[in-house]
């Protein structure tokens, strides 16, 4: 179902994926956007359970495409190094494709605030206090992962 990496030899390997998927800071999601046109937007996320996570505004276009189709991809630039000298770029990334639904458990609850704590780790008391002031007015989405690649140049 999912392409096999045309480059073998940049191939990474698994544990780098896990590592590249926890410490990331963000990624760009992309999705089937209005009028079948592509819609990518950069975004903070959370990585658990072989799913990404992300928050947003109850409505709008990120969830609109998402309602409409599920099928996402989400990719990660962990480094990257231009080497104008070789024409050349040194970089670490990887792209899951999964199926985006909104989360409305308590599920929500928790990642929300572990996913505030990712980017807020020193403030528990401040991402306690964001997560129940403006849980009813935050969406969470979960991408649960179909497929994961991981490809290095150095």
């Amino acid at each position: 179902m999912f392409r096999e990496l045309r480059r073998k030899d940049k191939k990474m390997d698994k544990e780098k994926i896990e590592e590249i998927l926890i410490k990331g800071e963000y990624g760009t999601l992309a999705c089937l956007g209005d009028d079948g046109f592509p819609y990518a937007v950069p975004l903070n996320y959370h990585y658990e359970d072989n799913a990404i996570y992300f928050h947003s505004a109850l409505n709008g276009h990120k969830i609109d495409a998402i309602l409409n189709e599920p099928k996402v991809s989400f990719s990660i630039v962990n480094s990257y190094k231009l080497l104008p000298e070789e024409l050349n770029t040194h970089f670490e990334s990887v792209i899951i494709f999964g199926k985006a639904s909104i989360v409305k458990n308590e599920e929500k609850r928790n990642i929300l605030y572990n996913l505030g704590m990712k980017y807020s780790f020193d403030f528990e008391k401040v991402v306690n206090d964001a997560v129940k002031g403006q849980f009813r007015t935050t969406a969470l989405v979960k991408i649960q992962i179909d497929h994961k690649e991981g490809k290095i140049a150095r």
